[in-house]
């Protein structure tokens, strides 16, 4: 198994949570790309955003967990975290502050303790898709399992979004 994969099973196991992950044999690069890998809608795959924002203490990092469809309004979020300066972090940046790579940065498991916001649209489905470390592994979770998982505040941080790739009542 790889160590990233066990290192979210691991994480998981710690609020005795058991995950199955799903490898692929190729990444899935985009939300589409894994909605199309699970054989399920955009709105239930949840992407993993690390955002950052400068402090007089060095650079505090956010992860966003965002349905599928949606993007993270920078303004919203900052509001929301009363972090002003608040931008996307780079790809380096995101696997310094998480320990994985962009594209498998998964909910929880990170080096560090990291705050993280959750889209309430992920609560629309009854459950969803997470990435697990990995650009080509994810595993399913209950909504509310994963706010527990990831000790997720559940804010309103995205755009309106487009009615067709919304979640559906599952």
């Amino acid at each position: 198994m790889h160590p990233a994969h066990q290192r979210v099973l691991d994480a998981a196991a710690r609020k005795a949570v058991d995950l199955e992950i799903v490898e692929f044999e190729e990444p899935t690069h985009t939300a589409e790309d894994a909605a199309r890998a699970v054989g399920t809608e955009v709105g239930r795959i949840v992407k993993s955003i690390v955002f950052v924002a400068s402090t007089e203490h060095g650079p505090e990092p956010v992860v966003c967990l965002v349905s599928g469809g949606n993007r993270v309004e920078v303004a919203r979020l900052a509001a929301v975290l009363s972090l002003p300066g608040l931008r996307r972090a780079t790809a380096q940046e995101a696997h310094e502050l998480t320990g994985f790579v962009v594209g498998g940065i998964p909910p929880f498991g990170h080096t560090r303790a990291l705050r993280v916001v959750m889209d309430p649209d992920i609560g629309r489905s009854a459950t969803v898709w997470a990435a697990a470390g990995t650009p080509n592994a994810v595993f399913e979770v209950a909504p509310a399992t994963l706010r527990i998982l990831s000790n997720a505040t559940v804010a309103p941080i995205t755009q309106p979004t487009d009615p067709t790739t919304a979640p559906r009542e599952a």
